[in-house]
Formats: C-alpha cells, sequence, structure tokens
C-alpha cells in the first residue's frame, strides 16, 4: 500500500483552496494571453504543462486512494475534474472517486461523479462504463426501472455481455426469473469464454433452471 503522509495531506489541501480561490481566473488569463498573442509555440507549451500537470494530480490520487479517505479522495478527483476537465485522467479520477464512496455508502455522490463522466468525457467507453456503474448503483437502491434505462442505452459491443449480465440481475432482483434467463443466456454469447466472469454468468444462469 502506497505511503500518504502529512505532507502530501498538506499538499492536496493547498493545491485545492488554491484552485478554488484562483483557477478559474488563471484559466482565463492564460487562455486571453494565448488568444491575443496567438502563439502556437505557447499554446502547445501550455498544453503540456497541462498533461504533466494532470498526470501529478492523478499519481497523488491514486497515493490517496490507498488510504479509503473518501473525502480526501473526493478532493483529489476534484482537481482533476475541474482543473483538467479536457485530460483523459479526469473522468478516470471521476471513476476512482466514485467507487470510493459506494464503498462509502455515499451513492449520491458516487453518481454524481458518474453523471460527471456522461456530461463531459469523450471516450464513448468511459460513457458505457459510468452507465453500467449507475445501473449497479440503482440496482443496489431498488430502482429497477431506472436501472435497466441506463442497461438499455446505446453502449459499445465490448460492454454487450457486462450490460446483459447486469439486466439479468436486475430481472432476478425483479423477480423476472424468465427476462433474467433471456439476459444471461445474452450475455454468455457476448461474453469470451476465457474470461472469467463467463462462468460466473453461467453459474447464474443455471441457478435458474429451465424455463417453463
Amino acid at each position: 500500500m502506497a505511503t500518504y503522509n502529512l505532507e502530501e495531506q498538506d499538499k492536496l489541501d493547498s493545491l485545492k483552496t488554491w484552485w478554488d480561490k484562483f483557477g478559474t481566473a488563471v484559466t482565463i488569463v492564460i487562455t486571453t494571453l494565448v488568444v491575443t498573442i496567438g502563439g502556437t509555440k505557447m499554446w502547445e507549451y501550455y498544453q503540456r504543462t497541462q498533461a504533466h500537470q494532470a498526470a501529478d494530480l492523478y499519481v497523488l490520487l491514486q497515493q490517496v486512494k490507498a488510504t479509503s479517505e473518501v473525502n480526501r479522495i473526493n478532493d483529489a478527483a476534484y482537481l482533476l475534474t475541474e482543473g483538467f476537465s479536457s485530460s483523459g485522467y479526469a473522468p478516470r479520477a471521476a471513476l476512482i472517486a466514485a467507487a470510493a464512496n459506494i464503498e462509502a455508502g455515499e451513492t449520491k455522490r458516487a453518481q454524481e461523479h458518474l453523471q460527471w463522466i456522461l456530461d463531459n468525457a469523450k471516450e464513448e467507453e468511459m460513457h458505457d462504463l459510468a452507465r453500467l456503474r449507475i445501473a449497479g448503483v440503482l440496482l443496489d437502491e431498488g430502482d429497477y426501472d431506472a436501472a435497466l434505462r441506463q442497461l438499455n442505452t446505446k453502449h459499445g459491443e465490448s460492454y454487450a455481455g457486462l450490460y446483459a449480465d447486469l439486466r439479468g440481475d436486475v430481472f432476478v432482483a425483479a423477480e423476472k426469473f424468465e427476462e433474467a434467463r433471456q439476459a444471461y443466456q445474452t450475455a454468455i454469447v457476448k461474453l469470451n469464454k476465457s474470461n472469467s466472469y463467463f462462468n460466473i454468468v453461467q453459474m447464474k444462469l443455471d441457478a435458474l433452471g429451465d424455463s417453463d
């Protein structure tokens, strides 16, 4: 487990305080400067700097993650999603924060992080993963219809098996066993047999028995 010491705590707190005070102003100043000067090199330098800063913050988030301190994980994720929202690190930070909040029972906060991904992430794969996680939260809360709406949203083929499997779980929880059987059968078709999760889905399907 990574060590998270007082110096790193101070760094996180200082960064968050600084960004809350000056982040927007700094972004406006830099953007204005770039537009005014029209310097390609300056813009490229700014982008490189942003990428390096985002990477450093993501490393810090990984260290904070090891502590399981959900408030500090939220703070670290906030720095990335608010300060570097266009970076690839931001949606991944939101996923980490969502998982930590789910673990802590803070499902509303978890859904806020996941919704941020849907609203801001550029990668469709991140959208697919966020919807899958949201559906899992809704299943745990007993909101089966809302969970199914998430799972019935268009998604990439690589997630088809996982979406079908979770639909099966929702139908089982709702005691709609024939629909669950069909969903698990779809998952079996979509999942790679070499994937260890394939056997888990097969066991779920076997547990339902034959259809009447």
